[in-house]
């Protein structure tokens, strides 16, 4: 099992940038890869019929990596943050460029899991064995005896053959396992070369020199780390005193109490403060200074100024 992960598990630091990005991709791609090791340990089981095996063959890469497709969309914070920038503003500031690497960034992200689903399903063998066993061609078999359809040739991945065919079955599954691990390194090599292209296009796209480009990746993350943890302490506090109101008094614990008393909250931010710091943001500079994010745009007052001559939109992705 180790050797297999080590093996195959070296294309996944071509989805990485940042060291959250690694972090988050590695975690996903390992619980891809274990949870494909119990899916075939457990639930794969070849029915070994004709028409069904190669139904049930392709429905076991398919639709758990649809699945994982799917879970990652909806656990992207990007998709949100683009369904609120379409429900709110629409998609009127976007250029196409900006448009197209949005929805690239979202879809890419959400391939991780379901490309490591995919391709190590093919490495492994065992799904296209049973779905392509059935169109075996027999007579490319050394002295494989004559009269056999594709009834008996479904039945090879199970080994429930005649006596005089049970001699071809390591051959057969060689061969079919060949072609599944060709396919599988093929899709490999087709993602690796993908985001090698995507990554030099938005290299060469960018006016951003490389370390203004770590700076931003770090004020995003430390932007964010902040703002969730100001907001957890905004929304105790806040919760802490209409609990007061309604009740007369609130049960706190020491640390809650020094909160409390730390940080007073008299009232909460009107929704189109929400609005405003809510949705997908492009880098943007405003009179050559740059605007890293919603909350550092509606911070220096400049919303809804982005159409001057000193505006500069860059197509990256903002979190």
């Amino acid at each position: 099992m180790a050797a297999f992960l080590a093996e195959n598990f070296r294309f996944l630091s071509l989805f990485f940038k940042s060291k959250d990005v690694m972090i988050f991709n590695g975690l996903i791609a390992l619980g891809t890869v274990g949870s494909q090791e119990i899916f075939s340990v457990v639930a794969f089981h070849c029915p070994c019929s004709p028409t069904r095996n190669y139904i049930y063959g392709l429905a076991a890469i398919g639709v758990p990596a649809l699945a994982l497709f799917l879970i990652g969309v909806v656990w992207n914070s990007h998709t949100w943050n683009l369904v609120a920038e379409c429900h709110r503003r629409g998609t009127k500031n976007f250029s196409a460029a900006a448009t197209c690497l949005i929805f690239g960034s979202v879809m890419g992200r959400a391939a991780v899991a379901p490309v490591t689903w995919s391709v190590i399903f093919l490495l492994r063998g065992e799904a296209y064995v049973c779905a392509m066993s059935e169109f075996m061609d027999p007579t490319s078999l050394y002295e494989f005896p004559p009269g056999y359809g594709p009834d008996i040739m479904a039945r090879f991945p199970c080994g429930d053959l005649p006596g005089n065919l049970t001699a071809f079955k390591d051959e057969v599954i060689r061969q079919l396992k060949y072609e599944s691990q060709l396919f599988g390194w093929m899709l490999l090599g087709a993602v690796a070369v993908l985001v090698f292209l995507a990554l030099c296009l938005k290299h060469s796209c960018s006016p951003l020199s490389y370390r203004q480009e770590d700076y931003w990746d770090q004020y995003r993350s430390n932007e964010s780390k902040l703002f969730h943890r100001t907001a957890e302490v905004h929304s105790k506090v806040m919760a802490a005193n209409n609990v007061k109101k309604f009740f007369g008094f609130v049960y706190l614990d020491k640390e809650e109490k020094e909160l409390v008393q730390e940080y007073p909250v008299e009232d909460v931010q009107p929704r189109p403060q929400w609005d405003s710091i809510t949705g997908v943001y492009i880098y943007r500079e405003n009179k050559g200074f740059p605007l890293y994010s919603r909350l550092h745009k509606w911070a220096k007052g400049t919303m809804g100024c982005n159409s001057g001559p000193d505006n500069q939109e860059t197509v990256f992705l903002a979190a």
